[in-house]
């Protein structure tokens, strides 16, 4: 019997009863499409995780004081103050380390006249918008002069000068935060937003100024650019800052240095491994309906007893039962993981839609590879659940199939 001739048959056993059919496939159709909606999300999750730090560059690194909440010889968390300014004047002298900035957080809740904006508000140094890759719309950064002279300047986000002022010019006007009054004397473009946060809502004020306003001795971060390779200053920093404050066991620490390629190494990490994670709990589904065929496929050779005892009275071989059984089950699955994959595709396009009006940098992404295993995951589990009734079929006498009732 022809190849063509066993899977025209095939066709002809699913059409024969197509609800039943669609019933068997639902199974396989929620699995595929489970499958390629879940790598789909992963995939569009990656790009937005790498899209929220590739705006800081390969060479973006920052400090932040303490090492976890196991840290520090009494085992209690390394204290916040533990990075000085001393510590941060000392860091200059590294080779290895091109361009240094060091941020204080203030209360971030500012007003202008009756309007109130709750963002995020730092002192910060002319530096700092370097390394972060921030270009100003209107007015100007916050320089050298402001910082030495302690002004009470600020740089605002293009949200807050949004919220704050409508259609009005902010530029040059008076702001309040941290029961001070601020000059507005600059908007930044827009940035979007950097590790899950809108630096866009972000304010900022010369690091002197947020000194003398909050009295603190210490930074609260520490953010610059490494001359070449992240890893060799990153082993300098750590080395530098541990003699400084007379640390010998790493385990000690209380500070943490991280780079941007650290950051997306651990965030695509947890990404992959959680969509693997949901991805093996999607295909379940296609276990239950590899199971669904299989039962079907028995209830397809009893039925179909007498044909299949005739065709081999006529001189069909054992293999051609086999093989038209099993063509009906991958048809089966592959039928149903098509309509799975398209399902699994709009799905994925639909949830990119609704996350887009909240996240700008999501978009909608669907993995080759993922479509590719899916379908061959569709086919296995038609060859896998169609065996037992194919081979049950092919052994059945010419005699007693005919004698069937």
């Amino acid at each position: 019997m022809r190849i063509t001739d066993t899977f025209a048959s095939a066709f002809r056993a699913v059409n024969s009863n197509k609800s039943r059919s669609l019933l068997t496939m639902l199974g396989i159709i929620i699995g595929v499409g489970s499958v390629v909606l879940m790598t789909g999300i992963g995939k569009s999750m990656e790009g937005l995780i790498l899209s929220q730090i590739s705006i800081l560059g390969p060479r973006a690194m920052v400090i932040f004081p303490g090492s976890g909440p196991e840290s520090g010889p009494s085992g209690v968390q390394a204290g916040f103050d533990s990075l000085t300014f001393d510590d941060f004047e000392a860091l200059h002298r590294l080779r290895t380390i091109d361009t240094l900035a060091g941020s204080i957080q203030l209360p971030g809740r500012v007003s202008f006249g009756r309007e109130e904006f709750e963002g995020a508000a730092f002192g910060t140094m002319p530096e700092y918008f370097h390394i972060q890759n921030v270009n100003i719309d209107r007015g100007r950064f916050i320089d050298q002069s402001d910082q030495e002279a302690g002004r009470f300047v600020a740089l605002i986000g293009p949200d807050v000068a949004r919220e704050l002022f409508l259609d009005q010019d902010p530029l040059g006007q008076r702001i309040h935060l941290a029961d001070r009054a601020f000059t507005v004397i600059g908007v930044f473009e827009p940035v979007g937003t950097v590790f899950f946060s809108n630096f866009d809502e972000n304010i900022f004020v010369p690091l002197s100024t947020a000194r003398s306003i909050t009295g603190k001795n210490y930074l609260d971060i520490i953010n610059m650019n490494s001359v070449v390779d992240p890893a060799l200053a990153i082993a300098d920093i750590e080395s530098f800052l541990r003699q400084r404050h007379a640390i010998t066991d790493p385990e000690n620490d209380d500070f943490t240095v991280r780079s941007s390629g650290q950051a997306e190494e651990i965030l695509g990490t947890v990404s992959l491994s959680l969509t693997l994670f949901i991805t093996t709990i999607a295909s379940i589904s296609l276990v239950v309906g590899g199971i669904g065929i299989m039962n079907i496929m028995l209830v397809a050779v009893t039925e179909r007893t007498r044909e299949i005892g005739l065709r081999k009275a006529i001189g069909a071989r054992r293999r051609d039962i086999l093989i038209q059984f099993l063509i009906e089950a991958v048809v089966l699955t592959l039928i149903g993981g098509l309509i799975g994959l398209a399902l699994g595709i709009g799905l994925a396009f639909i949830t990119a839609m609704i996350v887009q009006q909240f996240l700008d940098t999501y978009q909608f992404g669907v993995s080759a590879l993922a479509i590719v295993v899916a379908l061959l995951m569709a086919a296995g589990t038609g060859l896998l659940f169609g065996i037992y009734p194919a081979k049950r079929a092919a052994a059945l006498s010419p005699m007693e199939a005919l004698r069937y009732e």
